[in-house]
């Protein structure tokens, strides 16, 4: 069995910096930290868990509650989080909010009653709740979405701006009527793609309308009905910004109905680059979200944090990235 200074030895540092490394020590450089965690994985290395949670008075595992696990988006957040965790010897908990705030506050109290070490989470809304965990101090980490009215160790993706440059790619491609299904009031990223979509019809001086906005759960069947909604009006959109993947199959599937084509008939740009956009035919125009980067960003924030929970907050804005394919182009 591989020791801490077989570690060392591999990635060629003390001991000490291989420990503070596995522990989320800020104070260690990331490209160290890298090498450290690169060495344990080599080598199979397992940290002693009973005698670190001795000292912790905790369990060596994480909490992640995600807002809705059959959207690959947090999948992939939650792949970065365990691979980093599993790197040091922590297991990771996997909690469905399902965009509930009852289940969420559950998985919540779950977290406590078990003394998980840390907790990820992707807040389901304005109503999240976390002080009970902040009362008790326990290490917490946001993704996807920031706290409600609390200040936090926080990894986000800029949606404003992939927003409004997916919207100005649509303009430029000589669509007129741009419509946006997005997510629920007061869900920041559904907040923030609306706002995004606003911001360039504003900068194009271009005549936007609210007919052409919808807002429905993050699923594929409000997407549906909120696609024929926009589709049997007297003037429907020629184009859709739609804010994930999951509402992008419910845009196709209410085409497919229409007997429209997307770009030919109807310009489409999803949010999110999942295995099937670029099967789809023609290939789904998608804006791409570091998904994995965020678990991973997070879950070393939440290792820094559990070794020092007195450092300042930090904020991480990632950015997106349009990938052009045939759904946002007429021919």
């Amino acid at each position: 069995m591989a020791t801490i200074s077989d570690v060392a030895s591999r990635a060629g540092v003390s001991t000490a910096t291989v420990s503070r490394a596995l522990n989320g020590k800020s104070t260690v450089d990331p490209e160290l930290v890298a090498r450290v965690l690169a060495a344990a994985e080599e080598l199979g290395y397992q940290p002693n868990g009973p005698a670190r949670n001795l000292r912790r008075q905790e369990a060596a595992v994480l909490a992640l509650i995600i807002s809705d696990v059959e959207n690959p988006f947090f999948t992939a957040i939650a792949r970065g989080v365990e691979d980093v965790a599993h790197a040091v010897g922590y297991s990771v908990v996997l909690c469905n909010a399902d965009e509930n705030a009852d289940k969420e506050r559950r998985y919540v109290d779950v977290a406590i009653q078990e003394r998980v070490a840390g907790v990820i989470i992707s807040p389901t809304s304005t109503n999240t709740n976390v002080d009970l965990l902040i009362n008790r101090c326990t290490p917490l980490v946001a993704v996807d979405r920031p706290l409600p009215e609390r200040t936090s160790d926080t990894v986000l993706v800029d949606t404003r701006q992939a927003a409004r440059q997916a919207t100005e790619h649509l303009l430029a491609q000589g669509y007129e009527r741009i419509g946006c299904i997005t997510g629920p009031a007061g869900v920041r990223t559904a907040d923030d793609r609306l706002a995004g979509y606003r911001d360039a019809l504003r900068a194009a001086k271009h005549r936007g309308s609210p007919r052409l906005v919808r807002r429905t759960e993050f699923k594929e069947a409000g997407a549906t009905r909120a696609c024929r909604e926009l589709l049997d009006q007297a003037e429907p959109p020629d184009a859709l910004l739609v804010a994930n993947s999951a509402m992008a199959i419910g845009v196709l599937s209410a085409l497919r109905a229409h007997s429209l084509r997307p770009g030919l008939d109807v310009g489409v740009v999803a949010f999110d680059d999942v295995p099937w956009a670029a099967l789809v035919d023609p290939p789904l125009t998608v804006v791409a979200q570091p998904a994995y980067e965020i678990g991973s960003v997070a879950a070393q924030l939440l290792l820094a944090r559990i070794a020092d929970n007195d450092r300042a907050p930090t904020t991480t804005t990632l950015g997106a990235r349009l990938i052009d394919r045939g759904s946002s182009h007429r021919t």
